[in-house]
């Protein structure tokens, strides 16, 4: 069958997406991507606020109307915690977060999937690179144990639980097999890795250098209470990527109580500092949110300042709305439209700026950056990829297959900024170099 993946929200459903990914490919199924007509359509939706419910909801009825003749699977947070809305839209199986890591079987049984024989399959080609991915997001933990006021994914993904190592580690290695480069360990709640398996996250990332080779391990967003010095140490390893994303939320103590956060910004300082101090050139990201009910002017400003003196590589703004079963719905003292807005606009601004100045600091140098994506633009055509710590690096492949380029990591000069990507323009340095110049 022709299948077609779709998916919004989180790098957890980008991760249980290139799980179904290569498990249909491995049962004789073709992936073919938006283009293309598909037999078969399966949605990872998201419901973290009521605009990502709606963009499901539009998303499922699009895709429905683009292809009449096929059949849909609706999945995910949406479908999760409104299950009876999600099968009004016409869709042909719900399938709960509970039930995801039995999709490809649910799916098959109550569809009649048929599968083709295994020499349709074509060994060692990894679906990713169908997707157009050249890092793998692998999800290590689903669920979470807290209850921020504002979150209803840890109510749609329930109980924490987490993988076995092992099973982690040959994933890991099947997908290096193919031509994966770079491994991105994911959960709902990922630092709370192991806690009902008897484990922890710092183990976790442990046994997956010594177990694996693949040239770079990144961590998907941590939360900054579950960062010990033993986890700090892990980074003296090369191939654990020095960029970590540690959500915030709100620069005033008074807000983070109100949104049940365990951390308060003095927490927060003292990580960033021995983070910094141990790990040199780490790039620092985080969310923050606009508008939470009841932040004042004086709350506001004690954000404002903080992110001043943190100085973080880039940040995720979100402005607040209420969302239907958190309690954040209900509580008093909304801040006005217009007043998240204009907090909104200044925060971007402010993000923007700190950006710039990290990326600003890092110019001239050489870094070895994995190329990922061939596009064109006009008669020119450019190839991107990331440093390390994730800053986006585009150059112009001249002389070289960039088709070849796009698979690999290379030494490649910082040369200048990139305004419209907020990244930089490249040089690169020898194709064949293993080291800088």
């Amino acid at each position: 069958m022709r299948i077609q993946l779709k998916t919004l929200g989180c790098r957890l459903n980008e991760a249980e997406l290139e799980t179904w990914a290569r498990d249909f490919k491995a049962k004789g199924h073709d992936l073919v991507d938006a283009n293309d007509s598909a037999d078969l359509i399966v949605f990872n939706s998201c419901a973290v606020t009521q605009d990502a419910v709606r963009k499901s909801r539009h998303q499922v009825r699009k895709a429905a109307r683009e292809n009449p003749g096929a059949k849909i699977v609706l999945t995910g947070c949406y479908a999760s915690l409104n299950p009876s809305e999600a099968e009004s839209l016409g869709v042909d199986l719900v399938i709960s977060n509970q039930e995801k890591q039995r999709l490809i079987d649910i799916t098959s049984q109550a569809l009649s999937l048929e599968n083709m024989p295994s020499s349709a399959t074509l060994p060692g080609e990894s679906a990713l690179f169908r997707l157009g991915r050249h890092r793998a997001f692998i999800k290590v933990q689903d669920g979470c144990r807290y209850r921020c006021t504002y979150c209803i994914v840890t109510v749609a993904r329930g109980e924490e639980r987490s993988r076995p190592a092992d099973e982690v580690v040959q994933e890991i290695n099947q997908l290096h097999a193919e031509g994966i480069q770079e491994a991105v360990l994911t959960g709902v709640h990922l630092g709370g890795y192991g806690g009902e398996i008897h484990s922890r996250l710092a183990q976790l990332i442990e046994r997956v250098l010594e177990g694996t080779r693949i040239p770079r391990i990144r961590l998907g967003s941590l939360e900054p209470w579950d960062i010990g010095d033993d986890f700090i140490e892990l980074f003296q390893h090369p191939r654990l990527m020095p960029h970590l994303h540690l959500p915030l939320q709100s620069g005033s103590d008074t807000v983070l109580r109100r949104m049940a956060r365990r951390g308060r910004q003095a927490d927060y300082r003292d990580l960033v500092n021995r983070l910094r101090h141990h790990i040199p050139g780490i790039n620092i990201t985080s969310d923050l949110i606009v508008g939470f009910p009841g932040e004042t002017d004086i709350e506001w400003q004690e954000t404002l300042r903080f992110v001043e003196e943190v100085a973080f590589g880039d940040l995720h703004i979100f402005t607040f709305s209420p969302r239907p079963g958190t309690p954040a719905a209900e509580m008093k003292d909304p801040v006005p439209g217009l007043v998240k807005k204009e907090r909104s606009l200044a925060l971007h601004a402010l993000a923007a700026e700190q950006k710039k100045a990290a990326l600003t600091s890092g110019m001239g140098r050489y870094q070895p950056v994995l190329f990922e994506g061939v596009r064109r633009e006009g008669d020119k055509t450019l190839l991107s990829g990331y440093t390390p710590n994730y800053f986006k690096v585009t150059i112009e492949p001249r002389g070289h297959d960039p088709a070849i380029l796009s698979y690999q990591i290379l030494p490649t000069l910082l040369a200048a900024l990139d305004e419209r990507e907020q990244g930089y323009l490249g040089t690169l340095a020898v194709a064949t170099s293993a080291n800088p110049p």
